[in-house]
């Protein structure tokens, strides 16, 4: 199962890839955010699987147009990478109890 969704999330990958080498080169720079649309579809697809990184990635490319400001737009982060982790130290430090002095 783990070969098959890598072979769908290589195939659009390939196809982002080629207009990158291809065609990008010849329309100039044109994206109004960071990372451009084309990285940003393929970094979704990378963390996001194949379904929501083309959605994610088509919700980017409508907002590219010059109506939009653009601007600093990462991916975001896939489910189990947004879960906080587990610091026993932290933890630890908030357990403790705190001394109260008496005047």
């Amino acid at each position: 199962m783990a070969k098959i969704s890598k072979a769908l999330r290589t195939i659009p990958i390939a196809f982002i890839k080629v207009y990158q080498w291809f065609i990008s080169p010849l329309l100039g720079p044109r994206c109004r955010f960071y990372p451009s649309c084309s990285h940003y579809a393929c970094e979704a697809i990378q963390k996001h699987g194949t379904i929501r990184g083309i959605g994610l990635a088509a919700v980017r490319i409508s907002k590219c147009h010059p109506a939009h400001e653009g601007g600093y737009d990462p991916v975001p982060l896939a489910k189990q990478d947004a879960k906080p982790e587990n610091n026993s130290e932290s933890e630890s430090l908030l357990n403790q109890p705190t001394e109260t002095k008496s005047l």
